[in-house]
């Protein structure tokens, strides 16, 4: 697994360096919030969506961050929400998804 070097809270979303050098940016922090894998936003047996997408503003932002263990991230959102644990793992996975890496 590749592990983040650094990570950085922008208003649109999340810059992450990772340790070989890459840098990505995960734009769109409201589609961020929306695919919080929280219990209270996701089924955690079926991962069915529970969080009404019409609940998130459009200018929804991250407003920190916190490193959960060596695996994951935890953001805290304009609304208030925190419990979420974004994996390394998993914001690797959406970097690949969207491509933004920056070789």
């Amino acid at each position: 697994m590749q592990l983040p070097h650094a990570i950085t809270r922008r208003d649109e979303g999340l810059l992450v360096t990772w340790s070989e050098g890459e840098s990505s940016l995960l734009a769109g922090a409201r589609s961020l919030r929306l695919a919080c894998p929280c219990a209270a936003c996701h089924d955690e047996l079926t991962g069915a969506p529970l969080l009404d997408p019409n609940r998130v503003a459009d200018d929804i932002r991250p407003v920190s961050l916190a490193l959960v263990g060596a695996y994951g991230l935890r953001v805290t959102w304009s609304d208030g929400h925190d419990t979420g644990i974004y994996t390394f793992e998993a914001l690797r996975k959406a970097t690949d998804a969207e491509g933004t890496r920056d070789r």
